[in-house]
């Protein structure tokens, strides 16, 4: 029996010391970063410039590898499937927390398939107008919509991106009748506003951020807890008198499930560090983001809290994606 516990004991020290040379080496090879979108969006941008800086900080090549589709349920099940070794890993955006209340049936778990290394960045949403429409503020706005509420409609990136549940939010708080339109993205969203096709516009501020600061739109609120940096003058919708409207879109970076901790943590490092860099800094909040880089904990405190409030608000509104 004494020396079935020493076998033991002697079996475990030999894997802790084996998981931790592996970590201390880590990465002896290059590492795969899936983006769960096609190339040139937020996300994919966002990624690209942190690849570049791990591949600096870490000394190898992390290469980006765009698997686009079904709203970013192709690639999070290519991650939730990948070894847990540390040469994958995926940057995701906000439909991570959202998808598990908007489709029947999802490739991964979001408590159980990833370990949350970072949310690094976040951008809120926005609610525009365009120049012509008389609201200057929200409760203008809301005013002209109770008037008439079938002559207004509200442009969003599409069904179940964080910008169209804030509208849907909106809509039940308000219990207003208004019209959302869901777009093929936000660029197309966006562009039907400033064309003045659609009156409101919510869409997350980085795409949108040129338009207002060139007059073509009229920022009303953002759906942040603090007022953007980017548009500083714009104020919360809590400012407004609208509580618990808060929504972002996220980027956040995970590792599958079952991934060492030192790695884990030797990531997290690499998010904090190249997070606080100017040149980051810079890139990151001239697209519209403020930057977070939260820790591990954190950031999976805020994974259940989004998914749990975005199913319900998915539930409340009755929105349904075959």
């Amino acid at each position: 029996m004494k020396r079935s516990r020493i076998a033991a004991g002697m079996l475990t020290a030999a894997v802790l010391c084996t998981a931790n040379a592996a970590a201390q080496e880590y990465p002896a090879r290059p590492v795969r970063m899936i983006v769960p979108f096609a190339a040139g969006g937020p996300t994919d941008v966002i990624a690209r410039i942190v690849a570049q800086k791990l591949t600096e900080g870490m000394g190898q090549q992390v290469v980006v590898d765009n698997r686009a589709g079904a709203g970013g349920n192709i690639g999070m099940g290519v991650a939730a499937a990948a070894q847990p070794d540390g040469y994958t890993m995926i940057v995701v955006s906000s439909s991570f927390v959202v998808n598990p209340g908007l489709y029947k049936s999802i490739p991964y778990d979001p408590y159980k398939s990833f370990i949350p290394v970072s949310n690094m960045a976040a951008s809120p949403n926005v609610f525009t107008v365009h120049p012509t429409i008389a609201a200057k503020t929200m409760k203008d706005l809301l005013t002209l919509v109770a008037a008439d509420p079938k002559k207004f409609s509200v442009a969003t990136p599409g069904i179940g991106t964080t910008p169209d549940l804030s509208a849907q939010l909106l809509k039940l708080t308000t219990k207003l009748d208004f019209i959302t339109v869901p777009f093929g993205g936000a660029g197309p969203a966006v562009g039907a506003v400033v064309a003045n096709q659609v009156q409101i516009g919510c869409t997350a501020l980085p795409p949108t951020t040129p338009h207002i600061t060139g007059g073509r739109l009229r920022a009303i609120a953002v759906t942040s807890p603090k007022r953007s940096a980017a548009i500083a003058d714009v104020p919360t919708m809590a400012e407004v008198g609208f509580k618990g409207q808060e929504a972002d879109t996220l980027q956040g970076l995970l590792v599958p499930a079952g991934t060492a901790k030192e790695i884990v943590a030797k990531l997290h490092g690499q998010v904090v560090r190249m997070m606080a860099q100017p040149d980051v800094k810079s890139r990151v909040e001239g697209l519209g983001f403020d930057i977070i880089a939260s820790s591990p904990a954190e950031f999976s405190a805020q994974v259940r809290v989004e998914v749990e409030k975005w199913t319900k608000v998915v539930k409340a509104a009755g929105i349904k994606v075959n």
